[in-house]
C-alpha cells in the first residue's frame, strides 16, 4: 500500500482520498471542479503522502544522553558539590536540518497525598496536599540557531555534544516513597523545522554524605521503660526493659549489638523482640503524613513468669537501606531501634532508641574530628600501624603510680612520635575502645595550712 502511494506521488497522479466505492456526492464534486480541482486535490494528496513518508522514514536514528564514566543504562551516583559531565549523542541516517538543541538539569523534592473528609452525615469531600522544593535548575544551549535566522544542517552520522554543570553544595539524597520523592534528571530537547520536538531524559542519583565518625553519632544510646500489666481491672504484675547500644550512627551492613535486660514480674510468659523501624514523614501545608515500615527484626526466647532475660550483645544486622534524610523541608527519613515486649492480655511495652543510617562507615579508631585530634594538632598517620584488635589496657598502677605518670598523659610532641606505642597515651587515644580509671592520689593536693587554728572537738 505504501509503495503504491509513493509511485503515484512521484508520477504526479492524484491519490484517491477514499477507497473504491466512495459516496457519489464526493465524486460528483470533484468532477464539477474540472481539471483545476483535480490538480489541487492531487497536490494536497501528494503533500500529505510526502509528510507521511517523512515521518515514517525518520532520519533520526539515535538520540540519548550519556553521563561520563557510566554506560548507557547503568545507574549513576553523584555527591553534592560534584561536577556532572556527559554528552548528548545524535545519530542521523541522512542529512537533517536542526533548529536547536537545548539541555536542562533539574532536581526537586515533591510530596502529594489526598485525604477524604466527611462534613455531616451525607456530605464528603477530598482534601489534597502537595508541596515542592527545588534543589537544582540548570539550562544550557548545546546547539543554537544561526544569527541569520536559518537552520543548521547536520550530515549523516554520529554527532556528540558535551556538557557539564556543577551540583549545589546542599542536596537531599535521592528517594522514592509512597507520598513523595526526591529526583534528579537531565533532559535534552531537539528542535527541528516542520517536525515535533524530540525529548530524551536521563535520571541520576545523588547521595548526601553522612559521616558517622562524629561525636554526636558515636555517643551511646540507652533507655529504660516499664509497664503495669492489667487484665479485667486486675493487676498481673509489672514488666520492665532496659536497653543500650554502643552508638547512634551505623551504615548498611553493620551489626548492632543490643544489650538489654527484661524483667517479667507478671504471672504469664512474655516474648521480647527488637526491630529497626523506618519512618517516612511527608510535610505539606503544615500537615504531616507518616509511613512506618519494619526494616529487619529478631525475636528472643520466651521469658517465663517471674524470670529475667539478659541480652549480652544480641546481634541485629542492618540490611541494604537508604541513608537518613534529615535536612529536607518536606521529606524526612528517620530510623529507630525498637525493643518491645509482647505481654498477653495487654498492649506491648515499647522502648525506642534513635538511629542514623549514614554513608561513611566507622573509622577503626573513631572520628577523625574527635576530642583528641581537635584539641591537639598531632599527626596521627602512625595510627595505621596499630592492629585491628587493640591491646589490653595498662595496669592501674602504671597510670597513677607517680606524678610523672600523670604528666605523661599529655600528648607527645611530633619528634617523640615513632612507630612504638608507649605509656598511657595509647589508652588516651583509644577513647572509643576503653577508658582508664579516674586518676586520684593518696596525697592530698590541697593540704591544710599550718596557720589555721585546729578546732576543739569537745566544744
Amino acid at each position: 500500500m505504501l509503495a503504491a502511494l509513493f509511485c503515484r506521488a512521484r508520477r504526479g497522479r492524484p491519490v484517491p482520498s477514499r477507497p473504491t466505492g466512495a459516496a457519489p456526492g464526493r465524486a460528483g464534486h470533484l468532477k464539477r471542479g474540472g481539471r483545476a480541482g483535480g490538480r489541487a486535490a492531487a497536490g494536497r494528496s501528494g503533500y500529505g503522502t510526502d509528510r507521511a513518508l517523512a515521518m515514517l522514514f525518520d532520519r533520526l536514528k539515535r538520540f540519548l544522553i550519556v553521563l561520563e564514566g557510566t554506560e548507557q543504562d547503568a545507574p549513576t551516583a553523584f555527591s553534592p558539590g560534584q561536577a556532572v559531565s556527559g554528552r548528548v549523542v545524535l545519530e542521523l541516517a541522512a542529512a537533517a536540518r536542526i533548529g536547536a538543541l537545548r539541555l536542562r538539569a533539574m532536581g526537586a523534592a515533591r510530596v502529594h497525598w489526598t485525604e477524604s473528609r466527611s462534613a455531616g452525615s451525607s456530605t464528603a469531600y477530598t482534601q489534597s496536599y502537595s508541596d515542592q522544593v527545588e534543589f537544582l535548575s540548570h539550562r544550557d544551549t548545546l546547539l543554537a540557531p544561526p544569527d541569520n535566522g536559518e537552520v543548521t544542517v547536520l550530515q549523516a552520522g554520529r554527532h556528540e555534544f558535551p556538557f557539564t554543570f556543577q551540583l549545589p553544595e546542599t542536596l537531599a539524597t535521592s528517594f522514592e516513597g509512597k507520598h513523595g520523592s526526591v529526583r534528579y534528571w537531565v533532559k535534552a530537547k531537539l528542535h527541528r523545522p516542520w517536525s515535533t520536538v524530540k525529548k530524551v531524559k536521563k535520571e541520576f542519583t545523588v547521595i548526601e554524605p553522612i559521616d558517622i565518625n562524629t561525636p554526636a553519632l558515636l555517643a551511646p544510646q540507652a533507655g529504660a521503660k516499664e509497664k503495669l500489666a492489667r487484665a479485667w481491672y486486675c493487676n498481673r504484675g509489672q514488666v520492665s526493659v532496659t536497653a543500650k547500644i554502643d552508638r547512634k550512627g551505623y551504615t548498611p551492613g553493620d551489626v548492632i549489638p543490643i544489650f538489654a535486660e527484661i524483667d517479667n514480674c507478671t504471672s504469664r510468659a512474655v516474648v521480647p523482640k527488637a526491630a529497626i523501624i523506618q519512618t517516612q514523614t511527608f510535610i505539606a501545608r503544615g500537615t504531616k503524613k507518616q509511613k512506618k515500615s519494619v526494616v529487619t527484626s529478631i525475636v528472643g526466647d520466651s521469658i517465663a513468669a517471674g524470670k529475667r532475660e539478659v541480652w549480652h550483645g544480641r546481634a541485629l544486622k542492618i540490611p541494604p537501606v537508604g541513608p537518613s534524610i534529615l535536612q529536607c523541608r518536606i521529606i524526612q527519613v528517620e530510623y529507630s531501634l525498637k525493643v518491645c515486649v509482647d505481654i498477653p492480655g495487654t498492649s506491648k511495652l515499647l522502648l525506642e532508641l534513635p538511629l542514623v543510617i549514614g554513608t561513611i562507615p566507622l573509622h577503626p579508631f573513631g572520628s577523625r574530628t574527635s576530642s583528641v585530634s581537635s584539641q591537639y594538632s598531632v599527626n596521627l598517620d602512625w595510627l595505621s600501624t596499630i592492629p585491628e584488635q587493640p591491646e589490653a589496657p595498662p595496669e592501674y598502677s602504671e597510670v597513677v603510680s607517680s606524678p610523672e605518670a600523670e604528666q605523661s598523659l599529655a600528648p607527645p610532641c611530633r619528634s617523640e612520635l615513632g612507630g612504638i606505642l608507649e605509656g598511657p597515651f595509647f589508652t588516651y587515644i583509644q577513647e572509643f575502645r576503653f577508658r582508664p580509671p579516674p586518676l586520684y592520689s593518696e596525697i592530698d593536693p590541697n593540704p591544710p595550712s599550718n596557720n589555721i587554728r585546729p578546732r576543739c572537738m569537745t566544744c
